[in-house]
């Protein structure tokens, strides 16, 4: 049996140049703004037969404000950026501009003392080769962009670097299909995006 599992980027809690590592605030006004948007285009994804999300704040009411009453998954956390939490990239380059350029050309380097990018991508498709078959076919995970990349890098059995060259919008829907070990890229229609900087 395949397995159609559709992701579903959280709502933003800041714009864009305001995003941080591990980003643990609240969805802002604008963010559920954004989730009251598209709520209607993404309403039947309720319909799943299993519903999860990550532990953020923001994954959590972005699923709930969907109807999606979701899991919480703890192996859908962010990758774990240690002594960079809470920056932005920019603050983060700032204060150790070698040790950025270095974690962003080694998927291996761990500069900032949390998780390697390989790693973050290896812990994300484990989640996701785990997903159980006999509980129906349909699966629904509200999660963080960076998570999302991750699973889409591991699913297309992609070089860890092309982490770096998709772009997740929030409340956009991305779909895998298959099953542990063997997974396509799903293009659907996805609900139009508000503009937000």
């Amino acid at each position: 049996m395949q397995l159609r599992v559709t992701f579903v980027a959280a709502a933003r809690s800041s714009s864009l140049l305001a995003e941080r590592f591990e980003d643990d605030r609240p969805l802002d006004q604008a963010g559920w703004d954004e989730v009251l948007a598209v709520a209607h285009d993404l309403l039947p994804l309720a319909a799943a037969e299993l519903r999860y999300c990550s532990p953020t704040p923001r994954s959590r009411a972005t699923g709930d404000a969907l109807g999606y009453s979701p899991l919480v998954q703890l192996a859908l956390r962010d990758c774990d950026m240690g002594r960079w939490r809470g920056l932005t990239l920019g603050e983060a380059m700032a204060r150790e501009p070698e040790s950025v350029d270095a974690w962003l050309a080694d998927p291996r380097a761990t500069p900032h003392g949390g998780e390697s990018l390989r790693d973050f991508i290896t812990r994300v498709g484990g989640w996701l080769d785990t997903r159980p078959v006999g509980d129906g076919g349909r699966i629904v995970a509200v999660a963080e962009p960076a998570v999302i990349r991750a699973a889409l890098v591991y699913a297309l059995k992609a070089p860890p670097s092309t982490y770096w060259n998709i772009d997740v919008r929030p409340l956009s829907a991305t779909t895998v299909t298959g099953r542990a070990g063997r997974w396509n890229l799903r293009f659907e229609g996805a609900p139009a995006q508000p503009a937000r900087t």
